[in-house]
């Protein structure tokens, strides 16, 4: 560990976590089991961040009960996820036990160390988990907290011995508005969390306040290229604040990307930084991807770090869990896992997976995430479904919100087949891995994608496969 990282704070040495599975929960847990603190949690339902936790010493109870908070805990962490009646968050207002929001015990984690942290309304996770990687490549040791597993469960976060801390900044409940970054990221800047923001208005005060956290001697890496990233600069120029550095494929990026070739479910991209010209390897297909390895070439290049050092450790990246993590192959059928839910990062995803298919199908399972979302971008996720040969639609996954109503899966299906889609509707979700077995031949590929349980279906459209083929004949819709 870096010598000048402070010890905890006194609330920090004995958290209970409430929804400590979850993706950023786990890892912040993990971090604070690592630095000497005694971590407990609890979740709703089993999963493998909770057995992974368990595996490295920490007790994780399953189901939320107010008996499951230690009475001599020194705080409870919670997401913006957690509801106010849940019974442990009950007691421990009952005990006069702190309330920690995790932004909070993060930004803990992050003192005495150099941070980056990497904001957007989509590819946070993934050029966080470029700069991890790339950076452990390099010998540099960083400590950083992911919003998934970079493959094995357990994998999203890790407490280095090096000065640098490389975080994902959520944007969606505000909460990475109390980082203090040396570097921080801006992918994109859209109009998305329609719960928390009225407006794109709110979206871009929330990224200023963001940016305004940035320390005095430190750097705003932001797109060249997004309209929304564009506005942001134009929004704080003349403002005194951090040096700007800028990427993209625009003449003006002071990181330009001069080409991005795929070569299967790989691209070779070639950029000039600092007056140098690279050329290095991204192991993940898409543009999208390829640009956010360039996001994070650039963010290493404002610490300070060679970057022809850095470029070429960024080939050793190959994925993150459900960023279309490949779930196996039955009968001649692929199938992939994506996160994907908003219509800009589902119309990239598939168009990466176009990109590597040749002339094979491809079939979505796509389930809406969030009634919010829905009711505002239904239309858009159903145009992109389009771009698929065929798609199922489940009903919408609730997550922490009530039903609204008149919203319902229905919107996105309309649009899909106003836009010339093949989709089914499916609302009885055990019967989806039956369904698409029916519609899969040889050749295709399926992608699960949402940000909900549809990521379970995948080893059960395999299960399905194997065990009645897929259909070598004519489909018919």
């Amino acid at each position: 560990m870096s010598p000048g990282v402070p010890a905890l704070p006194p609330n920090l040495r004995r958290p209970h976590f409430i929804g400590i599975g979850g993706a950023g929960m786990s890892g912040i847990a993990k971090i604070l089991d690592r630095r000497g603190a005694r971590v407990t949690g609890s979740d709703a339902h089993e999963s493998d961040s909770a057995e992974a936790l368990r595996g490295h010493g920490v007790p994780v109870r399953t189901g939320h009960d107010a008996a499951n908070l230690p009475a001599d805990a020194s705080s409870v962490v919670v997401s913006s996820a957690i509801p106010a009646d849940n019974p442990e968050l009950c007691r421990a207002t009952e005990l006069d036990i702190p309330v920690v929001h995790r932004s909070q015990a993060l930004a803990a984690l992050m003192e005495g160390h150099r941070a980056i942290a990497v904001a957007g309304t989509h590819g946070k996770t993934t050029t966080t988990s470029m700069l991890a990687v790339a950076l452990t490549v390099m010998g540099v040791d960083p400590s950083y907290a992911i919003g998934a597993d970079l493959g094995v469960p357990g994998s999203n976060a890790h407490q280095g011995a090096g000065e640098i801390f490389v975080a994902e900044a959520d944007e969606s409940d505000r909460s990475f508005q109390i980082y203090t970054p040396e570097v921080a990221v801006v992918l994109n800047v859209e109009f998305e969390h329609h719960a928390n923001y009225a407006s794109l208005e709110e979206i871009y005060e929330s990224f200023e306040a963001f940016t305004d956290r940035i320390t005095s001697t430190g750097s705003l890496v932001i797109s060249a290229d997004h309209e929304g990233a564009r506005e942001l600069t134009r929004r704080l120029a003349g403002r005194g604040g951090p040096r700007t550095l800028t990427f993209g494929e625009s003449p003006e990026a002071d990181v330009r990307i001069l080409g991005i070739v795929p070569q299967g479910t790989t691209s070779r991209v070639t950029v000039l930084v600092g007056g140098e010209r690279l050329t290095f390897t991204v192991s993940v297909p898409g543009r999208h991807y390829a640009y956010d390895a360039v996001a994070a070439l650039a963010a290493g290049h404002a610490f300070g770090l060679p970057a022809h050092e850095l470029a070429p450790a960024l080939a050793a990246y190959t994925g993150a869990k459900r960023r279309l993590e490949p779930k196996g192959e039955v009968a001649g059928v692929k199938v992939v896992d994506t996160y994907a839910h908003h219509p800009t990062e589902m119309a990239a995803d598939l168009e990466a997976l176009r990109e590597t298919m040749g002339r094979s199908r491809l079939l979505v399972v796509y389930q809406p995430h969030l009634f919010s979302r829905t009711l505002h971008l239904g239309a858009a996720m159903g145009e992109v479904l389009a771009l698929a040969d065929a798609s199922v639609v489940l009903d919408i996954y609730p997550a922490r919100e009530q039903p609204i109503p008149g919203v319902t899966s229905d919107l996105v299906v309309d649009a899909a087949k106003a836009a010339g889609a093949h989709v089914t509707p499916v609302h009885d979700m055990a019967s989806a891995p039956s369904v698409i077995a029916k519609m899969a031949r040889p050749h295709d590929v399926v992608v699960t994608m949402g940000g909900g349980d549809v990521t379970t279906l995948g080893p059960e459209i395999l299960a399905e496969l194997s065990r009645t083929g897929a259909d070598d004949g004519h489909l018919s819709w």
